[in-house]
């Protein structure tokens, strides 16, 4: 795979993510728009209001599953796609059952409003939030990566693939970790009432920017795990 090809498969959530908002912003969606009744009482609501860039966070998350179903990969064609579609599945059971948010809203609400009152401070308790939403949505995001991964690659015996694998998890735990809370910030950035009424074209580059920040981190390590994966041997002939 070349070092294009590689950044693009990376950066290809993000885009998404991105593309959602400047479809928000050019369709002027927000909480005025005619929806069918019953996706309606579904998605607007509190967690819509509160933290509305989630549905960028969304967007990623299917972004990426669907890169991984359809890039080149050690996994067969078959168990990308019906592990594909089971990934899909649990990322919108995360995301959006009962209503928007999910269980990755509610837990990291549920979380923050616990420790909060607990005597925590607001910062404290923020980040206490974001880090059990950020274990919802990744369990949800991982297992759905792992359905569709094919056989499983070691070196150097149990105890050092096992090591590794943990430090990846982490690493890839904490830039979603860091993503949500980014995301989470979106109104005391200036996002302005949205999604109350439509974007302005400000706020709507600032939701860019935001989404751009918040998966940087994520996407840089989704570009070292291609390159890693696809990175020939030492001592192969070129």
């Amino acid at each position: 795979m070349s070092r294009v090809s590689a950044t693009a498969w990376a950066l290809a959530p993000a885009a998404a993510a991105i593309l959602g908002v400047g479809l928000a912003w050019a369709t002027g969606f927000s909480q005025r728009t005619v929806l069918p009744g019953v996706v309606e009482a579904r998605f607007y609501g509190f967690f819509l209001d509160r933290y509305p860039l989630f549905a960028a966070a969304i967007l990623y998350g299917l972004a990426a599953l669907l890169v991984t179903m359809i890039r080149p990969g050690p996994g067969r064609p078959v168990r990308r796609l019906a592990g594909g579609a089971v990934a899909v599945a649990m990322l919108l059971v995360a995301g959006l059952y009962p209503t928007f948010g999910g269980p990755t809203l509610r837990s990291g609400f549920a979380t923050g409003g616990v420790a909060f009152l607990n005597g925590q401070t607001m910062t404290v308790a923020y980040g206490l939030g974001a880090a059990s939403a950020a274990f919802v949505f990744g369990l949800a995001f991982g297992f759905g990566s792992l359905l569709m991964a094919g056989t499983v690659r070691r070196g150097g015996g149990w105890g050092r693939w096992l090591l590794a694998a943990g430090g990846r998890v982490l690493v890839r735990y904490l830039s979603l970790w860091f993503a949500l809370a980014m995301l989470g910030l979106a109104h005391a950035a200036g996002l302005g009432a949205w999604p109350r009424r439509p974007l302005t074209g400000g706020e709507a580059a600032l939701a860019a920017a935001l989404v751009l920040l918040a998966f940087l981190p994520h996407s840089a390590l989704a570009w070292l795990d291609n390159r890693a994966r696809h990175r020939p041997p030492s001592g192969a002939v070129a």
